[in-house]
This record gives C-alpha cells, structure tokens and sequence, in this order.
C-alpha cells in the first residue's frame, strides 16, 4: 500500500473514530452512567454468548456465500480464507461512507491470492446484489403487510423507510444492469481511460484492451454460468436470508437476556429489520449516529426507560463495533502474512 493510499485509509479511520466519539457522545450524554452499567450486568451470560455468535455468523455467513459461488464456477479456494474476506470487507465497509470501501478491498485480496479478476468480480456483484434483493424483499414485505405497527414504532423516521426501501431497490436494479451487460462495464472503462490518458496519468496501449477484452469475455462465461444454475443461486439466496435474520434477531437476544418480556419475537426482529433498510444507504461510516438515533426512538416503547440506553450499547456494540475489531485484526494477520493464511 502505497504512501497516498495510506492517508487515504488513514483519514477514513480518523474520520470513524471521530463519528464513533461524538455518537458515544451523543447517545449517552443524559444517562447515568451507573445506572446503565448495572442494566448491562443484568444481561445473562448465555444471551450475551448468543449476540456473539450471531454477530460473528452474520459476517461468517457472507464469507460462506463466496466460497459457496466460488467452488460453483470452478475456483480452488479454502472455507476460511473466504470468510477472511468477509471480514476485511465488513471492515473497510465500516470506515467508508455508504460501505463503498468493503468490496474494492475484497476485490484486491481476492486477485493477491491469485483468484481470477473476473471470477472474484462476478462473485462480489453476485453477493451484493443478493445481500441487497433479501434487504428489499424484506422491506417490501414489511410495507404490505405490517404498516401499521411500523408507523407507530417508526414515528419521525417513517418516511426514511420507504426512501431507504427505494434507494435498496434502485441498487439492485443497477447492480444486475451492470452484471448482465457486459457493455456497459466496457463503456465505463473507456470513458475511464479516455479521462486518465487526458490527464497523462495512462498511456494509450492495445495491451490494455486485450486485458480487457479477455476479462469481458472470462466474466460473461461465468455469468451464463450462473444464470444456468438456478438451484445455486437459490441456495445463496436462503443462506442470506439466515444471514440477514441473525442480525435482526440478535436485538431480541438482548431483550430476552435482559429479562424483558411483552413485545412479540416478531416485532423485535421486523423493527430491527427496518432500521436496517433505513441506514443501509446512507453516507456514513457504519451508518453511526443515525442508527443509534433511530434505535432510540424506535425502541422506547419495547424496551424500559431504564433498560434502553443498555440495550443501545449492548446491541451495538456487540454487532457492529466488536465485530470491527474482530475484523480489524483479521485484516491485519491477513495483510501482514506473507503466505496466505486462512486456508
């Protein structure tokens, strides 16, 4: 990683760790402190075992996808080394805003561990696009058939639904434009070179048409691939689903370890859902400050006036700032080997 592409990264950590503070700062500044750390001790510890789990399975589950589509087309490539890229992907989407670092970073562990570009492209776009068509059927789901309790739980946010419903869909729409056209990707690569040799940063060379050309044509296969073998897709399609509904579920782990009881199962997992499909899309690292905000008010009537604060950190912390660490490290072992680990 070059000079530049350290500050660049390092900026987007400076950037995360500033929201994370001022989100900590903002979400806690009125709670007793005390209080709140004796609501945490409360919760049991097999409840906080299973939050766990379920965190580290929600990021697992993905790695377990590209590993299942990867073996699919073809490529040779260990469980856990695919679950490594989960991992650093979960990362980098963390510190970017709107997640747009986690799959580049993917992408370019994936071709030093010698997978082939195309192969690794198809895979990502294929996952993404999944991850993304689960969260949308969800969200539609939710609207047809429980609009009325989520407007009463969502409140001020309400409207946000259905605009963070919109932009999921207008997503998955482009993504599966982009993957089925190849034409397109060659449109964006010329105007992309076109800019760049304006700019004297590329050369104009036939050898980097050819390189092209050949991934075109590589892509392509494997996405008639895919396209035949609907059972595959299908099963990627359910494996995210339990992805997915690991992480809504973990809200109510917390409320069942707390001790808590009166809302349905069901309500804790679809309002956890539609916070999701909320602040999937929206410009900020780790969509902190916004989710917690929401979380807040979305939850004040499922969750005591004194439980609630507890159950932010506890929620929170477990599925998305434990999981960063987790995460952290994993990028930092796989960076830092010189021979590939996870295999």
């Amino acid at each position: 990683m070059n000079k530049k592409r350290r500050q660049k990264w390092g900026l987007h950590i400076c950037t995360f760790v500033s929201i994370m503070a001022l989100t900590f700062w903002s979400a806690f500044r009125n709670q007793n402190f005390m209080e709140m750390m004796v609501s945490i001790q409360t919760l049991s510890m097999q409840s906080m075992a299973m939050a766990v789990l379920l965190a580290i399975f929600f990021v697992a589950g993905e790695g377990c996808m590209i590993w299942y589509l990867l073996k699919g087309i073809g490529e040779r490539i260990g469980l856990f080394r695919c679950i490594s890229y989960s991992f650093i992907g979960f990362f980098f989407s963390g510190i970017t805003p709107s997640a747009t670092g986690g799959q580049p970073m993917q992408l370019y562990y994936m071709k030093k561990d010698g997978n082939k570009i195309s192969s690794a492209t198809v895979v990502l776009m294929a996952v993404a696009v999944i991850y993304k068509f689960v969260l949308a059927l969800t969200g539609i789901g939710i609207m047809l058939f429980w609009r009325v309790p989520l407007r009463e739980y969502l409140k001020g946010y309400y409207w946000m639904y259905f605009l963070g419903l919109f932009l999921n869909i207008a997503v998955v729409s482009v993504l599966l434009l982009v993957m089925f056209s190849p034409g397109i990707i060659r449109k964006i690569f010329n105007k992309t070179e076109n800019i760049m040799i304006c700019l004297k940063v590329w050369k104009r060379t036939d050898l980097r048409k050819d390189k092209l050309d050949q991934f075109l044509f590589e892509y392509q296969e494997i996405v008639i691939f895919l396209r035949s073998h609907k059972i595959m897709i299908m099963t990627a399609v359910i494996g995210t689903f339990l992805q997915r509904g690991s992480t809504f579920f973990l809200t109510y782990v917390v409320y069942w370890g707390l001790g808590l009881y009166g809302t349905p199962m069901l309500d804790i997992i679809l309002l956890q859902a539609s916070i999701y499909i909320v602040v999937d899309m929206l410009p900020v690292p780790g969509a902190q400050g916004i989710t917690e905000a929401m979380y807040r008010t979305v939850f004040e009537t499922v969750f005591p006036t004194d439980c609630l604060a507890a159950s932010i950190c506890i929620t929170r912390g477990i599925s998305f700032y434990l999981v960063m660490v987790l995460s952290l490290i994993v990028w930092g072992i796989v960076h830092f080997k010189k021979r590939p680990s996870f295999q």
